[in-house]
Formats: C-alpha cells, structure tokens, sequence
C-alpha cells in the first residue's frame, strides 16, 4: 500500500499535472466570465438592437394535453460562449507557439564554430584560434 501512495504521491507532484489541474481551474472561471459576458452584454445587445430577448427564443410543441419547449435561446447563447473560448484558447495557442518558436531560433543560433586549421571548437566570435593561434577569417 505504501508503494501505490508513493507512486501516486510521484504521479501528483509531477509539473505536467499541476499544470493541468491549475489550467482547468482557471479554465473553469474563464468559462464562468465567457457566459457572464454573454448574458449580461451580447444577449441584451441583440435584444436591444433585434427587439427580442434572445434568451426567449423558443418554439412550444404541443401534443395533446403535454407541452414542450424548445429553447433556442439557450442554444444560441451556448453556441456564442463556445465561439468566443474558442478564440481565445487559439489566440492562446498562437502566442505560446510563437513565443516557442522564438526560443527555438535562439537556441539554434550557434554560438561556436570550428578552426579550420586545428579543428579545435571555439567561440564564433573569436578572432584567432586560442588553440593554435592561427588568424581566422570573419
């Protein structure tokens, strides 16, 4: 038993899963500000500007003695507050895909070079050869 806690205990503490754990948090607020955002700003926008509730779009289907409503309000609203993570999550993944492409280039800079008389590795800057003294072209 001490071997399974342990293991978790390694699994838990990893980076990966924190991260994990702390984006869907933060992800989970952001989605409470998308819907916040939709039904306190676009939804009466579009009340305002179509003369209806959007929220109020529904159709009432009645058979017999029983009714149902369909709700197409609350779909539109759903569909908008997609639309709207889903931008930003691509934004997202576009800065942090640009900003690794930067740290890539940077990194594949190179900040040596070989003397071509000695093969000795040196900096790129290096005027001369520290190994063997030879002058070296810029």
């Amino acid at each position: 038993m001490k071997k399974f806690f342990g293991e978790f205990k390694e699994f838990i503490s990893k980076g990966n899963v924190l991260g994990l754990a702390v984006g869907m948090i933060i992800g989970a607020a952001f989605g409470a500000i998308v819907t916040a955002l939709t039904e306190n700003l676009i939804n009466p926008l579009i009340a305002c500007l179509g003369g209806t509730n959007i929220d109020g779009l529904s159709i009432q289907l009645i058979k017999g003695n029983e009714a149902t409503v369909m709700n197409f309000g609350a779909f539109i609203t759903a569909v908008i507050n997609f639309l709207i993570m889903a931008l930003v999550v691509f934004l997202i993944v576009k800065a942090v895909n640009k900003a690794m492409n930067l740290k890539k280039k940077e990194e594949e800079t190179p900040t040596t070079k070989v003397c071509p008389y000695c093969q000795s590795e040196i900096d790129i800057k290096a005027t001369r050869c520290p190994h063997c003294t030879s002058e070296l072209e810029k």
